[in-house]
């Protein structure tokens, strides 16, 4: 009889138990709170084609990097935060994370071409006054144009399909350069060609676009810094931003210590050197300079931030505009500058011109009150004779000379200047 009851007990628990779990899994909810073992939803950003500028394409810079993104090898902010939310889209850049294992991050620039809000206007004008409405499809009325119908039909990107353009890169083209851009746009697969067989008609669209705003992009991705030239790594863009390797503006050096400015300055004279002097036969001229232009990276090494200003020109070939065509004005040259302003000659512009400009806008700032007397009133007195020297070459060139002589021996060689330490040990260059 006892054993009896016992396995009757036995076998209600076990009923009791099976309905238990059959009750747990007809109620999802409650399943979930009961097992330790679900699945938690990883937060991830709500990207929009907005932000990212991808409802423009294919009037935008390109592709490339959209799925770096998307899979949140991108992120934004220097903290890796779990609560991952978009910046606001006014901003013109973004500090930003970047990995290719997910678990080491390195710093990246994330910026806009120029600002959202002018963006916004350049869409407009262009419905406007290509098809007179305020709303369009941008690539549809791009596509109509004259000068993207000659672009579509060439199998070489010549100097007429550049003429009127704003960008100080193309003030002055020569065959040479246009057939490198070709050759080396990073937003297409790399095909090594200097004609433009390789492009689709939505690649040659992006391009134009992008050397109509700014020819930053195109300057990382033409002179890359793996051969030595002084710009940051383009790491690819997604509608209409783009993505670099991280660089701090040099305002944020405007108080550093005096070994650091000294060093700095050095730095600087030495990359106008090399961008007016340097095995290609280019000679690189800035048309505007200010505290973001230059940018130092982690390892204390200097580098152009924004070449959106640089112009150049071919000292081997030479321009292959005559300045009456550069006048030449369509929509793509107003796209974020007045149509009415005036090119600069060709003709006009100096070797000396970028020393001027740094030596009136930037050196001051960085070396104002570093140094004891009497070095402080050479160093004051050396930048004021570059910066009136617009009217003597051989001036301008002589201050800078004596300028880098009186700041060699006032920088220190230690690890906060990890690009040349330990070499600045052993070498007598430092």
């Amino acid at each position: 009889m006892g054993h009896w009851i016992c396995c009757l007990c036995s076998r209600v628990a076990d009923s009791l138990m099976l309905f238990l779990v059959l009750a747990l899994s007809c109620n999802p909810s409650t399943a979930a709170t009961a097992s330790p073992s679900a699945p938690h939803i990883k937060p991830s950003y709500s990207f929009g084609r907005t932000f990212l500028g991808l409802d423009k394409c294919n009037a935008c810079i390109g592709t490339s990097i959209c799925k770096k993104f998307f899979k949140e090898e991108i992120r934004f902010d220097t903290w890796l935060s779990s609560h991952l939310k978009l910046p606001p889209s006014y901003l013109l850049s973004y500090s930003g994370n970047y990995t290719d294992d997910a678990k080491s991050w390195r710093l990246v620039d994330i910026t806009r071409l120029t600002s959202k809000y002018r963006h916004d206007r350049a869409d407009k004008r262009i419905c406007t006054s290509l098809l007179k409405t305020k709303t369009c499809s941008l690539e549809r009325a791009l596509r109509r144009t004259h000068r993207f119908q000659k672009w579509l039909r060439a199998k070489r990107l010549t100097p007429d399909l550049v003429q009127g353009l704003s960008s100080p890169m193309l003030r002055c083209p020569s065959q040479r350069l246009l057939d490198r851009i070709v050759r080396r746009y990073a937003e297409v697969p790399d095909a090594g060609s200097i004609y433009m067989d390789h492009l689709t008609d939505r690649d040659k669209l992006r391009l134009l676009y992008t050397l109509s705003v700014n020819s930053h992009p195109i300057l990382l991705q033409i002179f890359p810094d793996v051969e030595g030239w002084p710009f940051p790594r383009y790491l690819g863009s997604c509608g209409r931003l783009v993505v670099s390797a991280s660089t701090r503006p040099l305002r944020d050096f405007y108080g550093a210590a005096p070994e650091v400015a000294a060093d700095l300055a050095l730095q600087l004279l030495a990359v106008l050197r090399s961008m007016g002097t340097n095995d290609l036969n280019y000679f690189f001229y800035f048309t505007h300079v200010d505290a973001g232009t230059f940018g130092v990276f982690s390892n204390g090494h200097l580098f152009i931030r924004d070449a959106s200003t640089l112009g150049i020109i071919d000292k081997e070939e030479g321009s292959q505009l005559i300045d009456g065509q550069q006048e030449y004005k369509d929509i793509f040259s107003c796209l974020t500058v007045d149509c009415q302003s005036a090119f600069v000659s060709c003709n006009s512009i100096r070797e000396k011109h970028s020393l001027v400009m740094v030596c009136q806008e930037l050196l001051p700032k960085l070396l104002k009150g570093k140094f004891l007397q009497p070095v402080q009133d050479k160093i004051d007195s050396f930048l004021q004779h570059c910066a009136d020297g617009l009217a003597d070459d051989q001036g301008v060139n002589e201050a800078v000379a004596k300028l880098a002589e009186l700041l060699k021996p006032l920088r220190s060689c230690d690890s906060r200047f990890a690009y040349r330490y330990p070499d600045c040990k052993y070498s007598d260059k430092y």
